[in-house]
């Protein structure tokens, strides 16, 4: 007589695997409304609060800074838009596709309500499903391939922002795309993850 095992899937791993197959296709159907523009995108990213809220996508082309520094006071001024979600042109691109989102990411726990080994738990489940979902996108070719993608920084952040952003960008890009973005905008990493331990 054959045994049948019975395969057990994590809780976890599915909750955070529903969130990441829901953001695929919001992600996807943003970026083909970026696209739709015809102008030539260098900043792509998710944005996220501290609790880990459901996402919104954000960003910057090379045609939008040339039209803010036109209107800039300063180069100091270009500087800090260049890389700021909030003054970014293109804020909450393809928002009616992040409704199944934002529906899953409300039937999660409220973060204020549990513990803090659970709220470390869920905020990891919560962006390890976004950053998931950039590298499934990625891995397509969402973001262009060969030179084209090392025009284009993506990423999950945390807003305030805070080393995790850098830590995520570093998985998420090819190191020609990190280039400018982690001399002018990374927050820094400790010794040892930035190889000086």
């Amino acid at each position: 007589m054959q045994i049948k095992t019975m395969q057990v899937i994590s809780p976890t791993a599915t909750s955070q695997a529903l969130l990441r197959d829901a953001l695929i296709p919001a992600v996807r159907a943003a970026v083909a409304e970026l696209q739709s523009t015809g102008e030539h995108f260098y900043y792509v990213v998710l944005i996220t609060t501290g609790d880990g809220l459901a996402p919104i996508l954000c960003a910057w082309s090379v045609e939008a800074l040339q039209r803010a520094a036109v209107a800039a006071i300063s180069s100091e001024n270009v500087l800090d838009l260049k890389w700021s979600y909030a003054d970014a042109p293109y804020f909450d691109v393809g928002r009616d596709a992040f409704e199944p989102v934002r529906a899953l990411f409300a039937k999660r726990p409220y973060m204020s309500a549990i513990s803090e080994a659970e709220w470390d738990h869920e905020h990891e489940l919560r962006l390890g499903a976004m950053e998931g979902a950039l590298h499934a996108v990625n891995a397509e070719g969402l973001f262009g391939t060969g030179a084209a993608r090392e025009k284009v920084l993506v990423n999950v952040e945390v807003v305030p922002p805070d080393a995790g952003n850098t830590r995520r960008a570093m998985r998420l890009n090819p190191s020609a795309a990190l280039v400018s973005w982690l001399l002018e905008a990374a927050e820094p990493l400790t010794e040892d993850e930035a190889g000086g331990g």
